[in-house]
């Protein structure tokens, strides 16, 4: 089974295919992590993925729209948080995102708000709090948020608007310092996961995406930083 899961995921989805795997015993699980718009362009092309695991709900309801994928089994399976971090000493992220008005600060990374909903997000917040005009000089746009995430870990970025889940993760647990941004006023992250026309044929796909609701899947998400959504 093919699975394309948004990049948001890259730090647990290894740890969901294997607790799958323990309940699937013998099943096969690839998975392709990065951009949800650019899975969405390869899977309305006919890319064989089974799965889409998406950041937003959109670009499932996009594929439907293009019968490239089952609307029956559309079904949300996490809530995304953007955390405001960084690695450089010199600004407190505490202050929140007033912090990115600071002279100092040469370059912000977000990650591409047309192609990912994290990226979306970010631009959100911005706008909502009349940022965005005065940052948009500053910005190092990253293909998917786990690149903008990278550019802060590497310090081509001094500051970034990256996911919860990458400074949760075990990887980056307790490096550089970060805010958690408020969702107040704006569109929450609701990633949607949805069996592909391809997946149609798969049994394993339908079995994965009911495996995304179960304690164990929703146990391993909410420890890596998302939020849940009412389960069905």
């Amino acid at each position: 089974m093919l699975v394309a899961a948004a990049s948001d995921l890259a730090y647990c989805i290894d740890e969901l295919a294997a607790a799958f795997r323990k309940e699937a015993p013998g099943a096969e699980v690839k998975i392709s992590t990065g951009a949800s718009g650019n899975f969405f362009a390869q899977i309305r092309n006919g890319a064989p993925f089974h799965v889409f695991l998406s950041a937003d709900m959109l670009y499932p309801r996009e594929l439907v729209k293009h019968d490239a994928a089952d609307g029956a089994t559309l079904r949300p399976y996490a809530i995304g948080r953007i955390v405001l971090w960084t690695l450089d000493a010199r600004f407190d992220v505490a202050q929140g995102l007033p912090v990115l008005r600071d002279p100092r600060v040469a370059r912000i990374a977000i990650a591409n708000p047309e192609t990912a909903p994290y990226g979306r997000a970010a631009k959100a917040v911005l706008e909502r709090d009349k940022l965005w005009e005065a940052v948009q000089p500053r910005l190092v746009i990253g293909e998917n948020i786990a690149q903008a995430a990278q550019f802060v870990q590497t310090g081509n970025a001094q500051l970034g608007i990256v996911s919860y889940a990458a400074v949760r993760s075990p990887k980056m647990a307790g490096v550089g310092r970060y805010h958690l941004i408020s969702a107040a006023g704006v569109p929450p992250i609701e990633q949607g996961a949805i069996v592909t026309r391809a997946g149609s044929s798969q049994p394993l796909a339908a079995r994965f995406l009911r495996f995304l609701g179960s304690p164990a899947a929703r146990a391993i998400l909410e420890r890596n930083g998302f939020g849940l959504p009412a389960n069905d």
